[in-house]
């Protein structure tokens, strides 16, 4: 453990101008503070919050920072108080510990709740200062470093859970890949022990078979360069375990399969020799294609910048190669914490983090706890694809990102309003895979809307949220539609005239806020019709009377019925306009629309029925057909055509069943009502080469 000095004197000797007194003052608080507390090790507690602020110095940070570090824990473990520590130590310090100290447990109903929750108020103290993720990502890396000497085995796999899905990822978001790297081999270690035991031992065997062949390999590479006049620092190393087992997993290989499993670095002085380096181990070695990446003309997210490529070495050995200045280097170790100016007024929020941004605006609407974890996982996991608009602006996106995930990038409006998308000057279906490089143009239209089917395929977490959060409105909005001609209807019922102070007081009883509230209540069932009668009419008997049937007895008109939604038109028997329909009403969900003969209908003993009906100008509904074909060679096309020639847009095909005579198809096909289906059907059943065709209603 550092001493008070020694800890001063580290500080002082990239800051001769820090605040000495803050520090000195910072130390002897904490240590009378956690006094005589252990931690699992058997050392001083006060042990811990010093080897953070030790970390914090390789990085070079501000006294602030330090002394933060120094208090981290004050809050939490002792009898100190944020009041306390701001008279004491400022109100920066005060913000910054307020900001790392660990949350008190929450009350939830599973430890991933919990976990998301504190996510959730982590990233709010983040976005305000990002010097709270520096001292919070070095309180994790001690807490790894010493996580062997916890005796219960599910705890330390929790902790090492948490590292490798929240905290390395965070490294690696703002370039500090040092700590990403120890903080998933710490990780990797305790969840995967045998892996990480059978690598280090093939690696060991490795080693002793070919000798140091790193240290063979980076004397060559730095004689090469020096022969053409490079002046360069060459280092090699074997790469580390877990990403040797995250290759085999990702290749789904044999470690003896694995042909690149030392890297090189490259070092010089200036991007152009960079450059230089590049062609010469070129021409000497040839490339493996596709694992070229010029990371200096553009740069990571986090500012991370490189060159690397992959050359085939002697006995046809893969070897990878890093290339980069002294100053990216720097800068790819520590990321963030190299640009840290601590005496030049730099601002210290977060919000130039695009990433950071992201999140930030997915918790402004309102996500849960568990999806934002869930949004931050994808943002801080995925590989990076770089694509530009059409005035050549660079959008970088997770790799798998679709042209919908582009718009939202660029703005959430966009992505609200896309209708359709140019790839590269050719249009494209809006699922489409997004590779680099690639120039898109989104199409857009004022009365678009966010489609449900998108979330199937978008990967950010902000395209994600915005899609989700319009079902969430749209819901509401046909919830509201529904349950007011529910009330309207029990409103009918009621000899007396309901005033507006009757329905006030039922709102009272019911504890429900407003109307619109109890609109959304009688709709998901949440409030009973008889409830709603007692709440306006108590006492009266008048909700029992009323209540004569299960069934309500005037149809209702239903319009643009939305899968998914609050009005969703059932798979089993999938009615399409001209079908005598129903609802079925259960506890806590929207209304589900099936044929009056649906089969379901049958064994439901909870749910409520509805009498539904169509409205007029209704259309365009999902028909399933079974057709049977002979096994000859044009039976599908002509099957396709007949639909086609008909306006009928196939969703979806599936072979069920085929044999050497005839093929069996389930077929889903958009029609615009029943008498359409009907001529669909008779036009297939008269065709030659097609056997039978029948609609599917369970």
């Amino acid at each position: 453990m550092l001493r008070q000095y020694e800890l001063v004197e580290r500080v002082k000797s990239y800051d001769p101008d820090a605040d000495e007194d803050l520090l000195n003052r910072a130390y002897v608080f904490s240590m009378k503070a956690h006094g005589s507390q252990l931690r699992a090790s058997g050392d001083p507690y006060f042990s811990h919050p010093i080897e953070v602020a030790g970390i914090l110095t390789d990085l070079k940070l501000d006294d602030e920072t330090i002394a933060t570090a120094i208090l981290h824990d004050t809050i939490e473990d002792t009898v100190a108080t944020p009041e306390q520590i701001e008279r004491m130590f400022g109100a920066n310090v005060a913000r910054l510990v307020d900001g790392v100290t660990k949350l008190s447990r929450i009350e939830a109903q599973t430890e991933s709740e919990r976990a998301a929750e504190n996510f959730r108020k982590f990233l709010l103290a983040m976005s305000d200062d990002i010097r709270v993720l520096l001292v919070k990502l070095a309180d994790r890396l001690h807490n790894m470093r010493t996580l062997h000497h916890i005796s219960n085995p599910d705890k330390r796999r929790r902790i090492a859970r948490e590292t490798m899905d929240i905290y390395a990822p965070l490294a690696e978001r703002i370039g500090m890949y040092e700590f990403m790297n120890e903080l998933q081999e710490l990780a990797f270690r305790e969840l995967e022990p045998e892996a990480y035991a059978s690598i280090i031992k093939r690696q060991e065997q490795l080693r002793a078979g070919g000798g140091d062949m790193v240290a063979r390999i980076t004397s060559g590479l730095k004689l090469l360069l020096s022969r053409e006049g490079i002046e360069a620092e060459v280092t090699g190393r074997e790469k580390r375990p877990f990403s040797i087992w995250r290759k085999m997993q990702e290749r789904h290989i044999a470690f003896e399969q694995l042909s690149d499993i030392m890297a090189f670095r490259v070092i010089v002085d200036d991007a152009e020799d960079c450059y230089r380096a590049l062609g010469i181990i070129h021409r000497r070695w040839p490339m493996v294609p596709g694992r070229f990446k010029d990371f200096i003309s553009t740069p990571k997210r986090n500012g991370y910048r490189s060159i690397h490529t992959t050359v085939i070495h002697s006995d046809q050995m893969r070897i990878e190669i890093q290339i980069r200045t002294q100053r990216m280097h720097r800068e790819n170790e520590i990321g963030l914490a190299a640009h840290w100016a601590y005496k030049q007024g730099v601002n210290g929020t977060g919000s130039h983090y695009p990433w950071l941004s992201d999140l930030l605006e997915i918790l402004e609407h309102g996500a849960s706890p568990e999806e934002l974890l869930e949004h931050a996982k994808l943002a801080m996991y995925q590989d990076t694809v770089f694509c530009f608009t059409p005035k050549g602006e660079l959008i970088q996106l997770p790799r798998g990102s679709t042209p919908v995930d582009f718009a939202y990038a660029v703005h959430t409006d966009l992505g609200d309003t896309t209708v359709g998308a140019k790839v590269n000057g050719r249009v494209v279906p809006l699922r489409t895979r997004l590779q680099n490089g690639d120039q898109v143009e989104i199409l857009r239209s004022k009365a678009q809307e966010p489609d449900t089917a998108w979330e199937a395929y978008v990967v950010t977490g902000k395209a994600r949220s915005a899609i989700r959060r319009h079902v969430r409105h749209k819901e509401r909005d046909q919830l509201i539609e529904m349950g007011l001609k529910l009330y309207d209807e029990i409103a009918a019922r009621v000899t007396t005239p309901l005033s507006e102070s009757a329905v006030d007081s039922a709102l009272k009883r019911l504890k429900i806020a407003d109307r619109e509230s109890l609109f959304v209540a009688l709709a998901q069932q949440t409030v009973t019709d008889e409830a709603l009668l007692d709440a306006l009419i108590p006492g009266t008997g008048e909700g029992k009377r009323a209540i004569k049937s299960k069934h309500q007895q005037s149809a209702i008109s239903i319009k643009g019925l939305t899968p998914g939604m609050a009005f969703q038109l059932a798979d089993c028997c999938h009615p399409i306009p001209g079908d005598r329909i129903v609802g079925l009403r259960r506890p806590g969900q929207g209304i589900e629309v099936h044929t009056i003969d649906c089969t379901t209908l049958e064994r439901e003993t909870e749910g409520e029925w509805l009498d539904l009906a169509w409205s007029p100008e209704s259309d365009n509904a999902v028909a399933r057909l079974q057709i049977i074909v002979v096994n000859e060679p044009g039976s599908l096309a002509k099957m396709t055509t007949i639909l086609a020639d008909h306006g009928a847009n196939i969703v979806n095909i599936h072979l069920r069943h085929r044999d050497r005579s005839f093929h069996t198809f389930s077929v889903d096909v958009e029609v615009d009502n029943l008498a359409h289906l009907t001529n669909i059907l008779a036009a297939l059943r008269a065709a030659q080469g097609i056997t039978s065709a029948d609609r599917v209603k369970a």
